[in-house]
């Protein structure tokens, strides 16, 4: 278990290494990027400093970051995006104070709202609800279930939903303390993939890669039908966000246009997306199917900010608990209830 000492110095290579850049395009590139009309009035008034974080997930963070629509929307803000290879990164940052939001899975996100971390932080975004989008892939053909990766290695990022995921598939199959779990970012996984690494519970790009000389057992649609279901959401820092009401209401206005974008052209938010990742846009399209996108207004249905994800987290730091998931206690109820932050959802669901 990292200790916090350990987290602030590795905050501190997170720093050193993640990238600050405004899009994943190069500049040649960038100039051809679609432009696209901000979906409120663009607020020159608005002078925020913001450093984003985003990881390589293909949901509406990637459109929003593709075509530079907070720009477009904010021309005075002062924007920055940083790239983290998991949600455990993320949170590092967050304790260093290096960040200001950013997407991390709900896993990473019932740990900050644990002990030990107890990470001042709000949830502000719902990206997506993960599916078949993150699976469990076996390098031996042989292996068929998950009961035959027994005396097996698998490779997953400690403290990330594919963490969660895979632990409740272990438990449920009663043979965790028969595996040997590596925490492994998912570009290292192809180096090791059949040597050293038998398995990996991942999402893509890597996924695909990975079940290309593999294939796939099991899934987190399959966990999450099992009690315990995973999200990828926008976390912020209580400071930030009560000092960025303004803000976060056009920046969540820009996720809902991106979010109603894939469900209403798929082809087109996919080439964005495709854009940030260097994949062909086609192998997006095959991706979207593993997540479902919720918008503003479906966002405050109840199993969403009406109640279910707060649920959700704390079932999740209960099961981390229980489980020697990195969590030491659980937090009241309340906590991961007062953590949501619907404010700027309800202004753009109007």
């Amino acid at each position: 278990m990292k200790s916090v000492a350990a987290l602030a110095v590795t905050a501190l290579v997170v720093l050193a290494t993640a990238g600050c850049v405004e899009s994943g395009r190069g500049e040649q590139v960038r100039s051809l990027a679609e432009k696209v009309e901000c979906p409120l009035p663009p607020n020159p008034d608005i002078t925020s400093t913001v450093r984003i974080g985003y990881q390589e997930i293909p949901n509406g963070d990637l459109i929003v970051k593709d075509t530079s629509l907070l720009a477009t929307c904010l021309p005075k803000a002062n924007i920055t995006w940083s790239k983290f290879a998991s949600g455990g990164d993320v949170l590092q940052a967050f304790r260093a104070r290096s960040l200001d939001i950013a997407l991390l899975g709900s896993a990473p996100a019932a740990r900050a709202l644990s002990q030990p971390l107890d990470i001042d932080m709000r949830v502000v975004w719902i990206h997506d609800v993960i599916g078949k989008a993150e699976s469990l892939v076996v390098h031996d053909p042989a292996i068929t279930d998950i009961q035959g990766l027994k005396g097996k290695s698998i490779a997953v990022p400690f403290a990330s939903t594919s963490h969660l995921s895979l632990l409740t598939a272990l438990d449920r199959a009663k043979i965790t303390g028969d595996v040997r779990l590596i925490n492994t970012q998912p570009d290292a996984m192809l180096a090791a993939w059949g040597n050293g690494i038998d398995a990996a519970w991942v999402w893509d790009p890597v996924l695909s890669k990975l079940a290309a000389k593999g294939h796939v057992i099991a899934d987190s649609a399959q966990t999450a039908a099992d009690g315990s279901p995973t999200f990828d959401l926008e976390g912020a820092r209580s400071e930030f966000v009560n000092a960025n009401g303004p803000f976060l209401k056009y920046w969540t206005a820009a996720q809902n246009w991106a979010t109603e974008l894939i469900a209403s052209d798929p082809q087109r938010a996919a080439r964005h997306i495709a854009a940030q990742l260097a994949v062909p846009p086609d192998q997006v399209v095959t991706q979207l199917g593993g997540y479902i996108y919720p918008t503003a207004r479906q966002q405050l249905d109840a199993k969403y900010f009406g109640g279910g994800l707060s649920a959700a987290l704390l079932g999740t730091a209960t099961f981390l608990n229980r489980n020697n998931g990195d969590v030491e206690r659980v937090s009241p109820a309340e906590r991961y209830r007062a953590a949501l932050y619907p404010n700027a959802i309800k202004e753009v669901a109007q």
